[in-house]
């Protein structure tokens, strides 16, 4: 059957993640039930290019669906939007696989980014879109401890108990902090992440950025290998994954 890559944005509010559960609605239940509708009610399996937890937004996910349809990208993009109501879910782009192309596994980079609103009053628009942190914080010493984690480490320290990856080594290529009006925002990029590992980056840059801790304390962190000394995990709700990138991208449309 043919394949077809989609990018995505959700808003994971709604949503028990991305993955299928007993417990409720999810992403790729939703995906799937919407290309069940164009496959005979036949309900396709999806893959994505990262496993987003309950809550976790996403401008850029990527994903593969199998249709027994070939469809042009285009009409495809339209008929899964409309049968995607009216859930949160929009395929914003979509293309014919490549040859041998997998949405998890020829993944090369994906990039997340992290939002805190760093203001006294709490988030009206941007409810469930940020983390809300009253206290001003240091923008300056959060990023210079950030540079202090990039390159490849055990990040056995900032992994979920419940991670399932064999190892904890990877490689962080990028972790910015800086600020933007009444925002806090860090960007992660890597090839992949550990679960929650991004989350439980931004819970300890903010002691820092609190001048609870100094600027060389997440280095001595990552060193120890010890997930109980880091900071704490924060909220799903500020958390996008912003983009993915391939070594051969599909033609989108």
């Amino acid at each position: 059957m043919p394949l077809y890559a989609l990018t995505l944005e959700y808003d994971g509010g709604p949503f028990v993640g991305w993955q299928r559960q007993e417990n409720g609605i999810s992403v790729q239940q939703v995906l799937e039930d919407a290309a069940a509708r164009l496959n005979g009610g036949v309900v396709p399996t999806s893959v994505a290019a990262g496993r987003t937890d309950a809550g976790v937004h996403a401008e850029g996910q990527v994903a593969q669906v199998e249709i027994d349809r070939d469809l042009p990208p285009d009409r495809l993009r339209e008929a899964l939007n409309f049968h995607t109501k009216p859930y949160p879910v929009a395929v914003v782009t979509a293309a014919r696989a490549p040859e041998g192309w997998n949405a998890r596994f020829s993944a090369i980079h994906r990039g997340y980014r992290y939002r805190i609103l760093n203001r006294r009053a709490r988030p009206a628009l941007a409810e469930g879109r940020v983390w809300h942190v009253p206290q001003r914080l240091d923008t300056a010493a959060m990023h210079a401890a950030a540079q202090g984690l990039l390159g490849r480490h055990d990040f056995s320290a900032f992994r979920a108990a419940a991670c399932q990856a064999k190892s904890a080594l990877r490689t962080l290529d990028r972790l910015d902090v800086s600020r933007q009006g009444d925002e806090v925002v860090i960007v992660a990029e890597a090839r992949s992440f550990l679960h929650h590992q991004i989350r439980n980056l931004a819970g300890t840059l903010l002691e820092v950025g609190q001048g609870k801790r100094g600027v060389d304390w997440p280095r001595r962190v990552l060193d120890g290998a010890d997930r109980t000394r880091a900071g704490q995990t924060a909220p799903a709700e500020g958390l996008c994954f912003s983009f993915v990138r391939y070594a051969q991208e599909p033609d989108w449309v």
